[in-house]
């Protein structure tokens, strides 16, 4: 497997944080994120079935385990970190085939692949690297979908300042270049933009789940996100594409 330096520093960090067995403490933010979550999994729920599906980044294997409950006729999961795959294979799916592999740059079939999907792994990546990989991995008519953080919003970027321990030293939280550059390559792109008011009156709600002020919450996110201003105070964005 060729690494660079970079891929190399990626795969120690992770290494490091699978071993460390502690949670990152800003997952606790994370629940800003709890509909975009959900309508991940539906979308994969849908296009999962009988299907070749690749879990890109998998880490420990978090998604692999709801995704395979899915039905696909076959689910491959990759990540840099020999840790991370360690400890998913030590969880016993027989039915998930996980591998050590670099992202940018995979020893995988071409063309192999009906569905493709990744949570927090492209930041990570050099984006034009990993693109065309993808590209290359997709089937024609096959679906890919991706959680990002995006770097557009001021305040959380002050916060990532402050916070430089809880992330590695070479990811890059996207920006709209890198979404057009997206955009460039793959057809059928749409971009999903959450967590803005979910984000800044976390405070005011415990669980997302069954929360009416968080459901109130993303659906004021959701009509702010159509007008083309508020869209950079977004916190994450799920990639939603189709190669032809």
């Amino acid at each position: 497997m060729s690494l660079t330096e970079i891929n190399i520093r990626e795969k120690d960090f992770h290494n490091k944080l699978h071993s460390s067995g502690n949670p990152r403490a800003q997952n606790k933010y994370y629940k800003a994120l709890h509909n975009l979550y959900e309508d991940f999994l539906i979308f994969l729920k849908n296009n999962a079935q009988n299907k070749n599906v690749l879990d890109f980044g998998c880490g420990s294997g978090g998604y692999a385990e709801k995704v395979v409950n899915f039905n696909p006729s076959k689910l491959t999961a990759i990540d840099i970190s020999e840790k991370a795959i360690k400890i998913a294979k030590s969880k016993g799916y027989n039915k998930i085939d996980f591998k050590v592999e670099n992202c940018e740059s995979t020893n995988l079939d071409s063309n192999s692949f009906d569905v493709i999907y990744g949570v927090g792994i492209l930041h990570h990546l050099s984006l034009k690297k990993t693109v065309r990989e993808i590209e290359r991995l997709l089937r024609k008519d096959g679906n890919l979908f991706f959680i990002e953080p995006l770097g557009t919003n001021p305040i959380i970027n002050l916060y990532r300042k402050f916070t430089p321990n809880a992330r590695s030293d070479d990811e890059h939280p996207l920006t709209f270049s890198d979404i057009r550059y997206f955009e460039s390559l793959l057809d059928r792109v749409k971009i999903h933009y959450y967590g803005f008011l979910t984000l800044i009156f976390l405070p005011l709600y415990k669980s997302p789940k069954n929360s009416k002020i968080f459901s109130f919450l993303s659906k004021i996110d959701k009509i702010l996100f159509t007008i083309p201003f508020f869209k950079f105070l977004a916190w994450s964005v799920l990639i939603e594409a189709k190669k032809n």
